[in-house]
């Protein structure tokens, strides 16, 4: 009879236990989340810190300088690489993928190469049809203070960003397809240009494309 007994207050006891170790752990959660302890762990919370500063394109070289860099043997160039036709190199130029040269600079000697191209874009927008076309577009000097009002604005990808050397990776990042440029996450706002370096949010030409019905 006793070991029943015995048996029932025990698993009583447990109960209680357990009851009493689980407020603790939410009230303890509760004040260490409140202190920030915790708050790190939030996703909306979570601030990117850069180490060091942007590197970015400071000015616009004349053809002769960037003729002579090309001729360097040692001279390297990163460039877009995912092109099919089209690749740009970190300069801002513009090529075909037959006019690259084995160090990675486009060739600057061949006739039709574009420097610093916005061919593909609307101003207003800041949005291009063409990846290359974006990234070069982008790396002209003079979109310095747009892309530093982007490094402001953009609190979902601060983390993506922080990690970006230079503003040729910062192009290269920005113009990606991302939430920028779709609309419901899988709906181009604008099939014509949807490769975008501005400060363009979805949720503003949401409107423009939205149905009138909708």
């Amino acid at each position: 009879m006793w070991p029943a007994a015995l048996t029932r207050l025990l698993r009583r006891r447990i109960i209680y236990i357990i009851l009493v170790l689980l407020a603790l752990v939410y009230i303890f959660g509760n004040l260490f989340d409140r202190k920030g302890a915790f708050s790190v762990l939030h996703y909306d919370e979570y601030k990117a810190q850069r180490t060091r500063p942007l590197l970015w394109q400071q000015q616009l070289l004349p053809p002769e300088e960037h003729l002579n860099r090309t001729r360097d043997p040692d001279q390297r160039c990163r460039n877009s690489v995912q092109g099919r036709n089209l690749l740009v190199d970190e300069h801002g130029f513009v090529c075909k993928r037959d006019q690259m040269l084995v160090n990675g600079c486009c060739n600057v000697e061949l006739p039709g190469i574009s420097y610093y191209s916005c061919r593909s874009c609307n101003v207003t927008s800041h949005c291009c049809a063409i990846y290359e076309h974006c990234i070069s577009c982008c790396l002209h000097p003079n979109k310095q203070s747009l892309l530093e009002q982007v490094l402001q604005a953009s609190d979902t990808q601060k983390y993506i960003y922080a990690s970006v050397v230079d503003h040729f990776e910062l192009c290269l990042v920005k113009c990606r397809t991302n939430s920028h440029s779709v609309e419901h996450e899988n709906k181009y706002r604008n099939e014509d240009a949807k490769y975008c370096y501005g400060t363009t949010e979805a949720h503003e030409s949401q409107r423009e494309v939205a149905p009138s019905g909708a």
